[in-house]
């Protein structure tokens, strides 16, 4: 769904779309751009199909807007999103635009009630990329390297490592249909690049 169309059917106006796209189009990004925002709400749209049309726009929101601030400082970036989001639903209803800050807020640790729809919708539409073929795969974790710029090498493969181990540790997917579309190229991606900085952790001793 459209940002305009969403916002719309959430009775508010517009107008902030010129201003997410700038953020999204900031230089520093390599990952997080304005595609990727699309991509989660094409792929929470699909697994949203049975919501409403009011919670099908306020999951299309949440997605257009929950990396719409983003300096790699997780956590932070979730919570300065969700507040840039309250301040562009102008005219939304109080109770959705809590909602769509609920969500953006679900992306900090992928976590929500596991009745929660809406939630899982768009938390494994952001983790699609996850699943995807390895190329495009290999893009991602390319582009998330360089806007960790600021870390060095050492410091970057510690850190990958664990969140590698993490995510391969517990069930990435909440619902049945990202499962069998994504979970098990997914732990083969996750796998591979384990493999790498593990390779790369053994060479620098």
């Amino acid at each position: 769904m459209q940002w305009r169309d969403a916002v719309t059917t959430l009775g508010g106006t517009p107008g902030a779309w010129p201003r997410l796209e700038a953020r999204y189009a900031e230089p520093h990004r390599r990952y997080h751009t304005l595609d990727h925002a699309a991509a989660v709400v094409r792929d929470s749209a699909w697994l949203g199909e049975t919501l409403d049309d009011v919670e099908r726009a306020i999951v299309a929101v949440a997605a257009w807007t929950h990396d719409v601030v983003y300096d790699a400082k997780p956590g932070e970036d979730e919570h300065a999103s969700a507040a840039w989001a309250r301040e562009a639903l102008d005219g939304v209803a109080e109770e959705h635009v809590e909602r769509v800050e609920g969500l953006i807020l679900a992306t900090i640790k992928h976590d929500a009630p596991a009745d929660d729809r809406l939630a899982t919708a768009l938390l494994d539409a952001d983790l699609a990329i996850l699943g995807a073929p390895k190329e495009l795969y290999a893009a991602y974790a390319r582009g998330v390297r360089e806007e960790y710029a600021k870390y060095p090498d050492d410091v970057w493969r510690e850190g990958r490592i664990a969140v590698l181990e993490r995510m391969l540790s517990r069930p990435l997917y909440r619902s049945e249909a990202a499962r069998t579309r994504w979970a098990s190229t997914a732990a083969e991606n996750l796998t591979a690049e384990l493999t790498h900085w593990r390779r790369g952790r053994a060479d620098h001793r």
